[in-house]
């Protein structure tokens, strides 16, 4: 997940494209997608969270304790006030505790009042290439402090630590920036004329919308509701990473992460400011190869 301070100074278009054929024959992920060449899209996982709890078939909640895993002061748990199913719908919630206590780390303990929620397929399900798509709305906040993410991170760090293995950030919400959502593709990257983020892709993420990412072995191109955000092509960049050619980093199995935390940096969380508890909603997540 990227942090907000890492955003600064990028400065897009969106622009329009022609949606992809559809058939009315339902499956689990929905109508038949057609892809540009006229072959279908193959469903290889679906959840729309038609049950009353989170599939430990499909999901394993995150937690602080046994991953580390964490964005800001809060610490991620496995609760059912934290990570709930109902509705159709999964729901994510931040949460200031009554009282202060100590959130266990691989990386050290530390003091918290907040607890979070995410989920992941790691271990579960991965997939290299393809159609990821979420339906899902954010928290409805307009002061800094808050941050979501529909993402895809390597299930193996093949090409070392963080950002050098690859990490697909579909959408991410910064509560600092309460008319836009922003993708972010993560890697040691040329991008030289093709960008890896766009901070113009303007919506109202307290509504639900469809977020999407088409990853090939030559490029990942992410879109809001049919309106593509980044169309990137894959490049390594050179230097002391030449050894990596397309589509390295982007050549592994990627994991699918539906996170809600505190924020950090210049959207960093305020105890007397930022409206709690804060929950992402999604409505389903589907997987296309």
């Amino acid at each position: 997940m990227a942090l907000g301070a890492a955003l600064a100074g990028l400065l897009l278009t969106a622009t329009a494209v022609s949606p992809e054929a559809v058939t009315a024959a339902p499956g689990p992920c929905g109508p038949t997608i057609y892809k540009s060449n006229g072959t279908p899209w193959r469903c290889t996982f679906a959840d729309d969270f038609s049950g009353s709890a989170l599939d430990g078939r499909k999901w394993l909640p995150q937690r602080t304790a046994t991953t580390g895993m964490r964005v800001g002061r809060e610490c991620l748990v496995n609760s059912g006030r934290n990570v709930a199913v109902s509705g159709g719908r999964l729901h994510l919630t931040t949460r200031k505790e009554a009282a202060w206590f100590r959130c266990k780390s691989p990386f050290g303990s530390y003091s918290s009042q907040w607890t979070s929620g995410g989920v992941t397929t790691n271990g579960r399900f991965a997939q290299t290439y393809g159609r990821f798509e979420f339906r899902a709305k954010f928290p409805a906040a307009k002061v800094r402090g808050l941050q979501g993410a529909l993402w895809l991170y390597p299930t193996k760090m093949t090409y070392g630590a963080w950002p050098a293995s690859g990490e697909i950030d579909v959408a991410e919400f910064y509560s600092q920036y309460p008319d836009r959502t922003i993708p972010y593709i993560h890697y040691r990257s040329s991008s030289r004329g093709s960008p890896v983020t766009n901070l113009s892709c303007k919506l109202d993420p307290s509504v639900f919308h469809t977020y999407v990412a088409v990853w090939t072995p030559r490029s990942i191109t992410i879109s809001n509701d049919g309106v593509v955000c980044v169309s990137h092509t894959i490049k390594p960049a050179g230097g002391l990473f030449r050894h990596l050619t397309a589509p390295q980093p982007f050549d592994q199995p990627f994991a699918v992460l539906i996170t809600q935390v505190l924020g950090t940096g210049t959207n960093a969380f305020k105890s007397t400011a930022t409206p709690l508890p804060a929950t992402t909603d999604v409505d389903w997540v589907r997987v296309w190869s």
